[in-house]
């Protein structure tokens, strides 16, 4: 029986899934379709450049071994990379390679179809030509630097971690460097800062920010348009990679699973991952424990709301930027009633410098007053774990210590559930501070009883009104 493409590459391939991790196989070998067998010379077809170039240099080894056990010792192995011509050209790109470990002749290139008609829409925006010399925009904000990053106590670890990362991008420890914190305190600014700091020091590297929503969308694009593959090698080609609000990918699994991969192949390549988050890496839920673990690596640094000297030093360097005089009892004020959001403090500045403009009035304390009295009013109120302990324990008609007791009494369990369910809601603790406040149990705990509260409100008529009931009681 004689031998065709097919029967070579499918035996090939049989030998190749015994060597390599199913992941690997599927991802690097699945996609590639034999073409021709003619002289010993095996063509086969792949999506991509990179691709091309990936095999080359990852599975060279085990494809001559392959090939000489089904063709022989002067086996040879052509890529065909056929693609959409990503210039608008109607009809499909071929390029033929020798690959240039096998052929004895030197490597030559034959493109079989002229690029013509060149337009700069891309069909497919992860196919890049010029893959070696890619010019990938940063989506970096140069207005947000270090240098109008101030440092205080509540950020010296995250910013002084960030100049670290940006002096040696991949060449720290800190790989990858996880920032959390609560809104507003500046975890989106110091992920530019870094991105736009090392784009300065070294221009060569390739830097992408990029929020998780946005590369959700783009990986569920990816699959409707059958162009996964090159999805995945756009983002293997990154230096610096900086995702925002990575809990977004919270129960999302088919982007986890390709974001695992791309973090491992960047990670194992030196290229640095820079991830912000408004949760810790323990209080993440509905995250695979693969990435969690990964997300671990390297150091996680939290914001924390900023202490009155460092809300001194923002209100004078906004106001410094922004060309405007404010006397300092009104800085003070400012400072010392607008304490836990960065966001919200910049806000009432620039609604202050405004009115003063638009009124044509000067800048008093009276009207920060009026100003502040207003923002505070609309903004979110924050309770205490203390007092959401008592206004449950005074709705189930026990004390707080009951509450927080070891007894597995039903309905005090469900109390101290409820407990935890809502301060996790009202509150920005932790999974571990709230345990620890609530009957020294653990994150574990924690994360249990808000689940449980959850699947009782959908299943449970009566626990869905104590649910409603005491949410109506702490917005009050």
């Amino acid at each position: 029986m004689s031998k065709t493409a097919e029967s070579v590459w499918n035996n090939c391939l049989s030998f190749i899934e015994d060597n390599i991790t199913s992941q690997a196989y599927k991802t690097w070998f699945e996609p590639i379709k034999a073409v021709k067998l003619s002289d010993n010379a095996l063509s086969i077809q792949v999506p991509s450049k990179f691709f091309y170039e990936w095999l080359e240099e990852h599975y060279v080894k085990l494809l001559k071994v392959a090939l000489t056990k089904e063709i022989g010792t002067t086996a040879k192995l052509v890529y065909v990379i056929k693609m959409e011509n990503t210039y608008g050209n109607k009809q499909p790109f071929t390029e033929r390679i020798p690959s240039s470990n096998r052929s004895n002749t030197q490597a030559s290139q034959e493109v079989d179809v002229p690029l013509k008609n060149k337009s700069p829409e891309l069909k497919n925006p992860f196919v890049i030509p010029g893959i070696r010399n890619v010019k990938i925009e940063s989506q970096l904000n140069p207005n947000y630097n270090f240098d109008n990053f101030l440092e205080g106590e509540s950020n010296r670890l995250a910013r002084s971690a960030g100049l670290a990362v940006a002096n040696k991008p991949g060449g720290t420890s800190f790989n990858p460097l996880l920032i959390f914190g609560g809104v507003g305190l500046g975890k989106t600014h110091l992920g530019h800062a870094i991105g736009v700091e090392i784009k300065d020091k070294y221009p060569e590297k390739t830097v992408l920010y990029i929020s998780a929503e946005k590369f959700t969308q783009q990986y569920i694009e990816s699959v409707k348009k059958n162009n996964r593959n090159d999805f995945i090698h756009f983002y293997q080609i990154i230096d610096v990679l900086i995702v925002d609000d990575i809990q977004l990918l919270s129960g999302k699994a088919g982007t986890q699973d390709v974001f695992f991969h791309i973090f491992n192949h960047l990670h194992q390549n030196g290229k640095q991952v820079i991830l912000t988050s408004d949760k810790a890496p323990v209080d993440m839920i509905d995250i695979e424990q693969r990435l969690l673990s990964r997300f671990k690596w390297g150091l996680s640094a939290e914001l924390n709301h900023p202490d009155y000297d460092t809300r001194v030093a923002i209100i004078k360097n906004k106001l410094y930027r922004d060309g405007v005089e404010m006397p300092e009892d009104i800085v003070e004020f400012l400072a010392n009633n607008i304490k836990t959001n960065i966001r919200e403090l910049e806000g009432a500045i620039i609604s202050l410098i405004a009115h003063s403009s638009f009124n044509k009035r000067e800048i008093t304390i009276e009207l920060a007053k009026k100003i502040v009295d207003n923002y505070v009013k609309h903004t979110k109120r924050e309770v205490s774990i203390d007092y959401i302990q008592k206004v449950v324990s005074d709705y189930f008609q026990m004390d707080v210590d009951t509450l927080q007791s070891k007894t597995r009494k039903r309905h005090i369990v469900q109390a101290r559930q409820l407990a935890m369910f809502f301060a996790k809601k009202f509150t920005k603790a932790s999974l571990a501070s709230i345990g620890s406040q609530i009957g020294q149990r653990d994150h574990a705990t924690v994360l249990h009883a808000c689940k449980t509260v959850d699947n009782l409100s959908t299943t449970d008529k009566q626990f869905r009104k104590y649910v409603e009931d005491l949410n109506k009681k702490l917005t009050l």
